[in-house]
């Protein structure tokens, strides 16, 4: 059994994919690259940092402009062009009334999960909210935001699990030391979550609550 339950956000516990495909698109378009939001679902989850390079062959000066571009509209529209997953707040209080001690784990920077969580009445179920630092690249790779979250268990991390739905989310739990369950209801899919390792595999939030209980 878990005790500790690391969640990510985006494609976990929320639909994000209008506000950040939005936010991306409003970047590039600062570039002069046209895409529509349904061709970027690749961005949700792994940091812009990461992925601007690889998909773009963005420059480190780049990255960051289009970076500071995103925001702008994320801070304004995006971070609330998004919904919790239906039932997930149903999930988030059973583990609660479980005893189970749960987490978020979110390469979002902090102050806006911190912000979207409390827009949905989602934050009172969470121990704590760990996200990026603001400004920080090194400090959004997924398991230096897992290993912030496992500093405020008591017990170690033996009894933790993380859920996630991109191979990022496996990744960094892997080099965290910790199993990660892949949902299949988020933007990865079975392939991407097995390949990078995923020990369980839950099609919908009622499968990932009978992992979970």
């Amino acid at each position: 059994m878990w005790n500790t339950i690391l969640f990510d956000l985006d494609g976990t516990l929320t639909d994000s994919a209008p506000g950040i495909t939005n936010s991306v698109a409003h970047a590039l378009a600062h570039f002069g690259i046209r895409e529509e939001p349904k061709n970027l679902l690749k961005f949700i989850g792994p940091p812009l940092s990461e992925s601007l390079p690889e998909f773009y062959g963005f420059t480190p000066e780049q990255t960051a402009e289009a970076v500071t571009i995103f925001r702008e509209y994320f801070n304004e529209k995006g971070w609330c062009e998004n919904a919790p997953y239906p039932g997930a707040g149903e999930l988030l209080a059973a583990l609660k009334a479980a005893g189970r001690r749960l987490m978020v784990a979110t390469s979002k920077p902090e102050v806006q999960a911190v912000r979207i969580l409390k827009h949905f009445g989602l934050a009172e179920y969470f121990d704590h909210i760990c996200g990026a630092p603001a400004g920080s690249e090194e400090g959004a790779r997924k398991v230096i935001i897992i290993r912030q979250a496992l500093r405020h268990m008591d017990g170690g991390d033996s009894s933790a699990v993380m859920v996630g739905d991109r191979r990022h989310d496996v990744a960094g739990a892997r080099e965290a030391g910790l199993p990660c369950i892949g949902v299949l209801y988020g933007y990865g899919g079975r392939e991407e979550l097995e390949a990078a390792g995923a020990a369980f595999i839950a099609e919908d939030i009622a499968a990932l609550k009978k992992h979970l209980l």
